[in-house]
């Protein structure tokens, strides 16, 4: 427990920083941040490998994803974030994915499972990091549209020195989104590949929203490649597609496996 509580602090303590140098305007130059964020970031990882060490194999039930997707968020915005670009996401990022690891440790650790063939694990797996990516494009989309409101109306808030110019917010935005796609991609023709007995294992309805949210995501990359898409329509489209997303996965889980108490 007290790795749980150190992670969340130090996430905590990483996003405060990131507040603190968008105040003092030093938010393209400051790296305090990353020393508590990385530090964080290994303490959440070493939770999950406890339990793959335990299990054999890596605890995917709702706790276990909703944490593990939380550890990528993170992971991608340290990352991103120590090259100057997205590191505002932290303020939002690393506070979720404390929580969600706290609610790993209060909440989570299902019982014994048998380990997945690695055909699935790697489906799995790509699953996980396609929605930790698109997440992060969710949080782009609504940090973007806060700017443009923000700068039509001339309200020049401090944090808005956080932000990356506008252009830039949205060229990163459509970059993350076309990673996200493509891990997207691979994770539903893993699926179709690997995944037998679909209907057995209840997975009719997630494969259905994952490719109404995949159809969505590739109508607005080529929408933006064809007829330039950008600004208000960007933000609804990306916020609806990974709306689709969620109740696919999370959604799904969340009736399966905290509602009616069944997996697959």
């Amino acid at each position: 427990m007290w790795i749980t509580l150190t992670a969340l602090v130090l996430y905590l303590v990483a996003a405060a920083w990131l507040v603190q140098d968008a105040r003092r305007g030093a938010s393209g130059t400051g790296r305090g941040w990353l020393l508590p964020a990385i530090l964080a970031l290994l303490l959440h990882a070493s939770l999950h490998w406890a339990v793959w060490e335990s299990r054999g194999s890596s605890d995917l039930h709702f706790f276990g994803a909703l944490s593990l997707v939380g550890l990528g968020m993170a992971a991608l915005t340290t990352l991103v974030g120590a090259t100057g670009r997205m590191r505002a996401l932290g303020v939002v990022v690393f506070p979720i994915a404390g929580l969600a690891q706290l609610a790993y440790q209060l909440y989570g650790h299902s019982g014994p499972t048998a380990a997945l063939d690695w055909r699935l694990l790697l489906h799995a797996w790509l699953a996980l990091l396609a929605y930790a990516t698109l997440a992060l494009a969710a949080l782009l989309a609504v940090f973007l549209s806060a700017q443009e409101r923000a700068l039509r109306r001339r309200e020049f808030h401090a944090w808005l020195r956080a932000l990356p110019p506008l252009t830039e917010l949205e060229t990163l935005l459509f970059r993350t989104i076309a990673v996200g796609f493509v891990l997207l991609t691979a994770t539903l023709l893993t699926g179709v590949l690997f995944v037998e007995n679909l209907l057995a294992q209840h997975l009719v309805h997630k494969t259905v929203l994952s490719v109404l949210s995949w159809l969505a995501f590739g109508a607005l990359l080529l929408g933006r490649w064809r007829y330039g898409w950008r600004g208000a329509r960007a933000v609804r489209w990306t916020l609806a597609a990974m709306a689709l997303l969620v109740l696919a996965f999370f959604g799904s889980k969340f009736v399966l496996e905290l509602v009616l108490h069944r997996t697959g």
